[in-house]
């Protein structure tokens, strides 16, 4: 019983991240209907700018990762406002491949700057504590209080301010929300600006106890995927729920199957959940 929970709260460690890129991703897709694919570069950026700024400018970690979620979000807007908005009017897979290209480009330019070797972050929070008998290091609990945190903060910001209903209208409808005189674009470069920062934090987060490199973002955006496909294509709860399961399912699928294949546990778990609800957890109305 012990191994259990303990697997639990590792398992709601990643999950907490695992939610939190795929927030930011299911914000994009909602509103825009862009997959955007390059999303887990923004999340590798986020490490290395966090990394960059703590070690090389000396900025204390809190503040390492507020810089990281300004730059990447700002990030984010380039992407929104040279790329995907001259492509609005495209086909369809246009915007995949330009999202595509944009991926292999920021890590190359990864590559180029930083080098190809694996990093680490340093962290003030590594010492290791006890709650009611179970170990966790407080970078650990860090990164749920703060998913948490930003879960309830973007809840609040969608449902009780003006903008987050505007971004609301535009998910819903966005030839209505227009009609109506909400501002697309700017409700467009909002959401890119969130979604960066979100990834950027959940990197920043989960970087001290894994490793910084360019590839970094590969299996974290294909799963986040997963969550947000299992959860229902732009479902924000769908996107926090899905996350969770997957976490939950790879700790202890690692613990009582075998750790080589706790990574096919995610598909193998999309395969079950949409053979019984083929348009996922939380299917999303409107277009």
């Amino acid at each position: 019983m012990e191994l259990f929970i303990q697997q639990l709260l590792n398992g709601l460690t990643v999950g907490s991240v695992y939610s939190l890129v795929a927030l930011g991703l299911t914000l994009v897709y909602g509103i825009l209907h862009i997959p955007n694919f390059a999303h887990g570069a923004l999340y590798m950026m986020g490490g290395y700018v966090t990394l960059t700024a703590m070690t090389k400018l000396g900025m204390p970690y809190g503040i390492a990762i507020v810089a990281s979620m300004a730059a990447v979000g700002l990030l984010g807007v380039l992407m929104e406002r040279l790329v995907f908005y001259p492509l609005r009017n495209a086909p369809p897979l246009h915007d995949k491949i330009a999202a595509i290209g944009i991926l292999l480009f920021l890590e190359a330019f990864a590559q180029f700057v930083w080098g190809a070797d694996y990093q680490t972050m340093p962290t003030p929070y590594g010492d290791v504590v006890t709650l009611f008998g179970f170990t966790l290091t407080i970078q650990r609990i860090l990164i749920i209080a703060s998913a948490v945190i930003i879960m309830i903060l973007l809840y609040l910001f969608l449902k009780k301010t003006f903008i987050g209903a505007s971004i609301i209208a535009m998910a819903q409808n966005r030839e209505g929300a227009n009609l109506v005189g909400i501002n697309t674009n700017k409700v467009a470069m909002l959401t890119f600006f969130l979604s960066g920062s979100l990834a950027a934090l959940a990197a920043s987060l989960a970087s001290p106890i894994n490793l910084v490199f360019p590839g970094m973002g590969h299996l974290v955006i294909l799963k986040a995927f997963v969550i947000i496909i299992l959860g229902g294509m732009g479902s924000i709860p769908g996107a926090i729920v899905g996350g969770y399961i997957l976490g939950f399912s790879e700790s202890l699928g690692a613990t009582y199957v075998s750790n080589d294949y706790k990574d096919i546990i995610a598909f193998a778990i999309l395969v079950i959940i949409l053979t019984v609800k083929p348009n996922g957890l939380f299917a999303k109305e409107g277009h």
